[in-house]
Formats: structure tokens, sequence, C-alpha cells
């Protein structure tokens, strides 16, 4: 009798889901990598700003403690608790970004932020990228027994449409492609037959042919003029010299790095990055060209591969995860970073053509800082609670 009395009661305290945890089970390796991450990207972006504009560093800086706060305060809160209300996820994350387009603050013809006060603003669609990790590994593994039926493909690609067109109505084009990358890799981990995989590709490879032939005609209506530009630039170098102006000098600048680079806060009269070759977008979207050209190949190498060991971990959370949700959501987290950081550097690097997406952990952002931090917190929580095999 008194124990199903406490189990009522427990029912009623949905809040106190701070559970116990063995000290020993944190994954101190995971915060290393991130302390370290995080030390970098503040010493990148202060030689990025040649030391004459400290806001951007102690903007990155505040961000890095919020951010690496939250993730630890995340990190405690059971995962499976916060998964139970995937679909009031899915609705907040929905109306969010519709809120953009209603009250939101346009920048270089975007409305892709709401302004919070004066001088600080969100971008709801840095955080639809957890929102959405966070419903579909709770819906996806809900719905596992139907993973394989069309009509469940359908509504859950019906469901991921609805927030991949708000995003793309900003425009933005390049979180748009992220997303829906993002949503294939996570329904295929969720265990999609191999059969239907098959018919997909089957169906998908011509229509995406049929997409690329359409967009370069003139009279095209899916893309605006700016994001033609940027893809025939890429399709047809010689002809978009103008339009390649920011990838050419990227390039440039990795390949002056050389072995060593030139060495943070240089004032060298080689940089590309002192003699402003490089846009104003390089503490964002291309700050891997800040980091070829200061720490050269080995700096590059050492960036990616810390970057790529938070993946990995990210990878061991979901081997170890104790249910498949938690499997799902550490995939989701690992499906992210690796997208971006391919994007980002396949951008600085001319294998890509010119899109907006942060190096994670390292370019400028808040939004994208913050909420890269708190999906991490997921993963630690995941972590915290793993299975030994």
């Amino acid at each position: 009798m008194d124990r199903n009395r406490t189990t009522r009661r427990n029912e009623f305290l949905p809040l106190a889901k701070f559970k116990t945890y063995k000290l020993k089970n944190y994954n101190f390796r995971l915060i290393l990598l991130m302390l370290v991450i995080c030390g970098l990207g503040i010493a990148i972006i202060g030689s990025a700003n040649d030391g004459s504009d400290n806001r951007a560093v102690f903007k990155q800086a505040i961000g890095m403690v919020i951010g690496f706060s939250g993730m630890i305060v995340i990190s405690l809160i059971d995962y499976g608790w916060i998964l139970k209300f995937y679909w009031l996820i899915y609705v907040f994350n929905v109306g969010l970004l519709s809120a953009v387009l209603l009250i939101g603050s346009s920048h270089h013809g975007a409305k892709r932020w709401i302004d919070i006060t004066d001088g600080l603003t969100i971008q709801p669609s840095e955080f639809a990228k957890i929102f959405m990790i966070l419903f579909l590994a709770k819906f996806l593994t809900v719905n596992k027994e139907r993973i394989s039926k069309w009509w469940f493909l359908i509504v859950t690609a019906g469901l991921a449409g609805i927030t991949l067109l708000l995003i793309e109505k900003e425009p933005d084009l390049s979180t748009t492609i992220l997303v829906t990358g993002l949503t294939i890799i996570m329904v295929f981990a969720a265990g999609i037959s191999y059969k239907k995989i098959g018919i997909i590709l089957a169906v998908f490879i011509p229509v995406a042919a049929a997409a690329i032939i359409y967009i370069q005609q003139p009279e095209q209506k899916l893309l605006d003029d700016y994001q033609m530009k940027r893809i025939n630039a890429f399709l047809y170098p010689d002809e978009y010299d103008d339009a390649r102006y920011q990838q050419d000098n990227s390039v440039l600048a990795i390949g002056s790095g050389k072995l060593y680079g030139k060495g943070l806060y240089n004032d060298s009269t080689e940089s590309l990055k002192n003699a402003n070759y490089l846009s104003r977008e390089m503490v964002n979207d291309f700050i891997f060209a800040i980091i070829g050209e200061e720490m050269g190949f080995v700096g590059s190498c050492i960036v990616l591969g810390v970057l790529f060991l938070i993946i990995a971990e990210c990878f061991l959370a979901a081997i170890f995860a104790p249910d498949a949700s938690g499997r799902m959501l550490c995939t989701g987290m690992a499906a992210l970073l690796t997208l971006q950081v391919f994007i980002n550097v396949g951008v600085a690097t001319e294998l890509l053509p010119n899109t907006g997406i942060p190096l994670p952990f390292i370019s400028t952002g808040l939004s994208s800082l913050i909420s890269l931090f708190g999906g991490m917190g997921f993963v630690l929580n995941v972590s915290l609670q793993r299975v030994r095999q």
C-alpha cells in the first residue's frame, strides 16, 4: 500500500528528474574535448579579428560559458523524461519557426532572427536542428514496427517537411538541406528495410538529377537569384569569377598556410586575412580559411581531429545507450556534427557550393553555439546511463 502511494505521488513530480548518478560514469573525456575545442575557438576568433575587436571574442566567450553551463545542467536531466514530451517539442519548434516569419528581423535580405533585446537576437533554425533530433529520436523509436511501411514514411516526410518549409521560407537553403540530410540519416538509422532504401534511391536519384537540370534553367522558380548564382559559380567557375571571390581567396589562404601556418595573431604582410582579402563572414562560414592560413596543415588536422573525437564520443554513447531512443539521439548528434564539419570545410576548400553552415563550436553565432552545447548535454546524459556490453 505504501509503495503504491509513493509511486503515485512520484508520478505528480515531473520536475524531479535529476537522477542520482555515479560520478565514475560521467564522460570526462567528452568534457575535456569540449574544453579543448572551446579554447581553440576563442583563440581562432580572436586572431580572425586581429585583436582589434574584442567584442566578438567577449561575445563568443560568454556564449561558451552559457552553453557549457547549460550542457552540464542538461547532462544531469534524464533524457528519457525529456523525450516523453516529443510532440510538445515538435509543436514548439514549428511555432518558433513560424514566429520568425511573422515577427522576425531581416538582415542581408533574409528573415532568420527574432530580436530579444537591443543587440541580442536568436536564430530559431539553429535550435530547430536539435529539436528535430529530439523529436525524431522518440518518434521513430515509438513507431519502430512501422518504420518500413510506406504510409509511415510519408507521414514522417510530411512532419519533417513542415519544418523544412518554414526554414526554407526565411530563406535558409543551407540549413534546409542540412536538416533534410539529418532526417534521412535518422530514418535510415531507425532500421528501415534495405528493400525500401533501394526503392527510395531508385526514385530519388532521377528526381534529383531532374531538379538539378531544372534549376539551371533561366525560368526556374525554386531558388532565389543569389542561390542560383552560387550554384552556377560552382558548376561553371570560369563564367562566374565574381561569385567565387570568397571561396577562391579561402583556398589561397589555406594553401598559403603550408605545414605549420603563419601563426595566430600574426602581422605578416603576406597574410590574406591581414590584407582584408577574406570577407566579413570569415569568423563564421569561412573560419576554416583562418585556421588553414594561421595554423597550417598540422593545426587544421588538430582542430578537425578534436571535432572528430567529439563525433566519435557521440557514436560511442549511441553504442552503449540504455535504449533505442538514446541510441537515436546520439546518432542524430553525431550526424549533425559530421554534416556541419563536412559542409563548412567543403565550402572553404571549394569542394561544395558556397553556403552558410558554421563550423561546430568554433564559428561565431550564439544560437548555433548554445544549441550545439545543449545537444551535447543530452549525449552526456545518455552516456551517463550507458549499459556495459
